[in-house]
């Protein structure tokens, strides 16, 4: 029977000198990378926000360093950095000893670092332009909606609000409607005032002191009336007034989180469609690492692009020279805007593919297949009727963008036997005509069509989309931790950051094996070549 052997028992062995334990820490492990990275990093602004006397503080270099790495390994609340640090070799290293704790780390983070993430995020892409992994010349766009740590049913709607506040205003325009009266029968000098229909909080205070100076004595139900709208009606309008305050131009907003808006989220595990509080987080790509990151209160897409290419050029003071997008972001106002930015966009519309089919094309109904006589500016029906120009009108988008559309009218549609498959309207047909979108449209049909389009439509999906699928799947970032815009930019932002140092040890190690394989190809092909040498040589 072979003998059984064993090594050493830890606790037993002793060495000569103590061992350093970072020796164990590879050279290519992350923390190392974290490490080169954060020390090239500008943290001046961060440094001016430290004040001189008190105890000494920990080096704001040294806590980035412990955040960045902490979000790369997919740590995120600060009691486990606090006990990581104390733990984990790797975070160790980097702390170089010390040992924040977590309220240290926490304050750290939503205080000092908050407001300087943005720089350092965008001082982190341009280190990887300066290694080749980027251009910053193309930006594939695309958003997600993300839920908020709010509470799911403490919603406040605007038509609620809206509706229960005229409620309110005609009780307070009653009550106060019946006082004057009384004070009208009682002095017969003091004309009656005609009290506004709607009435805000100032109004209303302002009338409840011109009431008190002129009732010296009240009567009893008259001091039955002003305590109602004293301690009844007043705070209730306060609240539906802060209420639509908060809102602004949104339609809800969470009341444990009030820069929350409820949306309608894909992944919603009801399978109902529920609404649930959320933001917009919209990200830039390219060769997947993220180049820009926003925060919208709305649900729609369409809106949120002027801010963020705005959001891109202040921090790069550049501007792409191509965007790639979804439909979702095809409007008259976006295409205009990329225009006007010098930014060729290959942004798809609405009714895109489906306008490509054999089907849609030959439609005689559609507006679009229908004969247009430029001259005297009237379209031809498939019966033959003219449909002229009725007038134009004006449409306001939610950003307060106008839109000019013209009308055009059939004459006479009654008895056509057509008109069950050309309109179900039941006078004549009706069409509008928006032909600054449609020359708009042109453009970026082909813009798309052409083989650049076609490039960046088939490299889109697989660049953010991929994106998002490893920050949901793969690090489980489903739900944001802190309330708040701008909080929620800042996790956003440190989540993208530990992505960007993902991505960048990944292409670091695929460079890595390319270049082990290619020498030791070269190294095989030397061997080769000296051995057939060898060989010649002996057989000479």
């Amino acid at each position: 029977m072979t003998k059984v052997s064993f090594k050493y028992e830890p606790d037993k062995f002793l060495t000569l000198f103590p061992e350093n334990i970072f020796d164990k820490i590879d050279k290519n492990h992350p923390a190392k990378l974290v490490e080169m990275v954060v020390n090239q990093l500008d943290i001046k602004d961060i440094l001016q926000k430290y004040k001189g006397g008190g105890c000494s503080a920990y080096h704001p270099r040294t806590m980035i360093k412990i955040i960045f790495y902490s979000y790369l390994s997919n740590i995120y609340s600060c009691r486990k950095m606090a006990l990581a640090v104390k733990e984990n070799l790797p975070l160790m290293y980097l702390a170089g000893g010390i040992t924040p704790d977590f309220r240290t780390i926490n304050d750290f983070r939503g205080k000092t670092l908050k407001d300087s993430l943005q720089k350092l995020f965008a001082e982190i892409v341009k280190l990887l332009v300066k290694e080749g992994y980027l251009s910053l010349d193309i930006q594939y766009i695309d958003g997600t909606k993300i839920e908020s740590a709010a509470n799911k049913y403490t919603f406040v709607w605007r038509g609620s609000v809206e509706k229960y506040k005229e409620k309110l205003e005609v009780k307070i325009n009653k009550v106060l409607s019946d006082i004057e009266d009384s004070i009208h029968s009682d002095n017969q000098e003091i004309n009656k005032k005609e009290l506004p229909k709607k009435i805000n909080v100032e109004a209303l205070k302002e009338q409840l002191s011109q009431i008190n100076k002129r009732l010296e004595e009240p009567s009893k139900k008259q001091e039955k009336e002003l305590q109602k709208l004293q301690n009844e009606y007043l705070p209730k309008l306060e609240q539906y007034e802060k209420s639509l305050e908060i809102m602004g131009d949104r339609n809800s907003y969470s009341k444990t989180d009030t820069d929350a808006t409820f949306m309608r989220m894909k992944d919603d595990h009801m399978k109902n469609g529920q609404l649930k509080p959320t933001y917009n987080a919209q990200i830039s790509t390219e060769n997947q690492f993220i180049t820009h990151v926003s925060i919208h209160q709305t649900p729609s897409d369409t809106t949120t692009l002027e801010s963020h290419l705005n959001g891109f050029e202040k921090n790069y003071q550049k501007q792409s020279k191509e965007v790639c997008a979804d439909a979702g972001y095809g409007s008259e106002e976006n295409y205009e805007m990329l225009e006007r930015k010098g930014v060729k966009g290959y942004i798809k519309f609405s009714f895109f593919h489906i306008e490509q089919k054999k089907k849609q094309k030959e439609d005689p109904f559609l507006v679009q297949n229908m004969y247009y006589n430029l001259k005297e500016d009237y379209y031809v029906c498939p019966m033959g009727q003219k449909l002229r120009n009725v007038g134009k009108g004006k449409r306001i988008s939610s950003n307060g963008y106008k839109s000019e559309i013209a009308y055009y009218q059939a004459q006479r549609c009654e008895g056509c036997l057509l008109r069950g498959l050309c309109h179900k309207s039941k006078g004549n047909r009706r069409i509008e005509v928006n032909y600054r979108l449609n020359q708009l449209k042109s453009r970026a049909r082909a813009l798309l069509t052409s083989e650049r389009g076609q490039y960046h439509r088939r490299k889109r999906p697989i660049e953010v989309e991929a994106v998002f699928g490893q920050l949901k799947s793969d690090n489980k970032f489903n739900r944001f931790t802190h309330r708040g815009k701008e909080k929620v930019e800042m996790e956003f932002l440190l989540m993208s950051i530990g992505h960007n140092f993902r991505k960048l040890l990944s292409n670091r190690k695929k460079t890595a094996q390319l270049e082990a394989k290619t020498n030791k190809n070269t190294l095989k092909s030397s061997q080769n070549t000296t051995f057939l040498f060898s060989y010649l040589l002996q057989a000479a």
